[in-house]
């Protein structure tokens, strides 16, 4: 089974070029809403895989990218197609409404 892929700082710009949908996690080690998203992210890594990327950016660890988009809350998930934001979900959802966004950029 897929697992969402790590998104840094360093790697970001180059995973945002996918020609696939994309679906990045913001979250943190202390939140505890992005606890209970975490594990909602890594099924959906595995039912997208190969027709979306799903990745978790750490915003402790990573600044840059958090600050780039002025994340504020989390957990706050980016949808990209084609490197733009076409969707954005903050806060914990049921999975339900994650598919439903990412079916909709398939």
């Amino acid at each position: 089974m897929s697992k969402a892929i790590e998104i840094t700082d360093a790697n970001f710009e180059e995973i945002i070029k996918s020609e696939q949908p994309i679906l990045v996690d913001f979250w943190a080690e202390w939140c505890g809403p992005c606890k209970m998203i975490g594990p909602v992210v890594e099924e959906l890594a595995g039912d997208y895989d190969g027709k979306a990327v799903i990745g978790k950016v750490d915003v402790d660890a990573n600044p840059g990218v958090a600050q780039a988009f002025g994340i504020r809350s989390i957990p706050t998930l980016l949808f990209f197609k084609g490197g733009e934001i076409v969707d954005k979900q903050v806060g914990a959802v049921p999975k339900s409404v994650l598919s439903q966004k990412l079916d909709a950029q398939l």
